[in-house]
């Protein structure tokens, strides 16, 4: 939900906006652990801006549900659970497949050439590079659903994709994680996407969010 569209782009807003995405990168790869207090004083050092813009970012993060607020002016690092997963999960498939049905259903040879564009630069970036891998890897999921014709239905798609990103990170450190052939599994989805063939384009895209359930799952195991 890029909520920071609304900002005027003025020195202050362009503060808050910076802020905003380095605390919410923070968060969604764990360098910000779940539940952590987040301390303003602490972030306007790391960050080197003013403590006003760094409030604004929490608030809008608080929007995102990647953020809580607690005892009125303090603020903490949204906190992960199996049940929040399995929510976030469940919501993801279903809109997600509502969105590639329709998307495909519209599709275009402009949405084809973005789609397979999009998953070149893909599976080109080395993981190692994680602003980068996650900026490809979610405009290669978003195009897939970009012909969908329902505004609120992508922008809940995207909200939940942001959701999703930390407890991803937290699946990497599921036991054989890195067996998984992801870039495979892309390449399926994009083959069946570009044959117009929606059944099975949704089929994969569900399999491919519900593997990575799975891995979380055991990470959950281990760790209670």
């Amino acid at each position: 939900m890029n909520i920071l569209t609304q900002i005027d782009p003025s020195p202050e807003s362009s503060a808050t906006q910076r802020a905003y995405f380095d605390i919410r990168r923070m968060i969604v790869t764990g360098k910000l652990a779940p539940g952590e207090k987040l301390k303003i004083e602490k972030l306007r050092q790391l960050l080197d801006v003013g403590s006003s813009p760094i409030r604004e970012a929490l608030t809008l993060l608080v929007s995102d549900y990647l953020v809580e607020r607690f005892d009125q002016r303090g603020f903490r690092a949204a906190g992960t659970s199996p049940e929040n997963f399995a929510e976030i999960l469940k919501l993801r498939c279903t809109l997600e497949e509502m969105a590639l049905r329709e998307s495909i259903q519209n599709a275009d040879a402009d949405w084809e050439d973005q789609l397979v564009i999009s998953h070149h630069r893909l599976m080109r970036e080395p993981r190692s590079n994680t602003q980068r891998f996650e900026e490809l890897h979610k405009a290669f999921h978003m195009n897939l659903l970009a012909a969908c014709q329902s505004p609120v239905l992508l922008k809940f798609c995207n909200q939940l994709y942001d959701l999703n990103i930390r407890y991803r990170y937290l699946a990497d450190k599921a036991l054989n994680y890195s067996s998984r052939d992801i870039g495979k599994e892309h390449t399926d989805i994009l083959n069946a996407a570009v044959d117009r063939d929606t059944d099975t384009a949704c089929k994969l895209l569900l399999a491919h969010y519900r593997n990575t359930g799975a891995f979380l799952q055991k990470f959950f195991e281990e760790e209670m």
